[in-house]
């Protein structure tokens, strides 16, 4: 019996993280335009490290543990925008000129081939 409840707690529980992640995304449009989900990231950035470093205090004072203290993260100083413009650029480009390499590759060892039939029939 305590088995079926735990398992329905945890169920609860992932279904509840796995809800309030898709409310988030849906509530500060990360799924619409790159600025805004630049903007998002920029308040993360801001926000998450001083509530770590609260909740981190507290578990401490609640339990007598000493945690040691997390280094800052990194600062990226990139835009996605451009990342993920120039990545889709590479690929359509590497895609588009794909067939003429293809043609152009297969003459080569067509070439390469009938070369080396010859230097083996005589």
């Amino acid at each position: 019996m305590v088995a079926r409840v735990w398992s329905l707690v945890r169920f609860l529980i992932k279904g509840s993280v796995a809800g309030g992640a898709i409310y988030l995304v849906y509530d500060q449009d990360l799924l619409g335009s790159s600025n805004k989900s630049q903007e998002a990231l920029r308040k993360a950035e801001e926000v998450v490290p001083p509530a770590v470093y609260q909740f981190s205090q507290y578990v401490c004072k609640q339990t007598g543990l000493q945690i040691p203290q997390i280094p800052p993260p990194p600062k990226f100083n990139f835009s996605f925008r451009d990342s993920w413009n120039s990545g889709i650029i590479t690929v359509m480009s590497a895609l588009s000129v794909a067939p003429s390499k293809a043609f152009t590759y297969s003459q080569e060892g067509w070439a390469y081939v009938k070369e080396r039939a010859k230097e083996h029939s005589k």
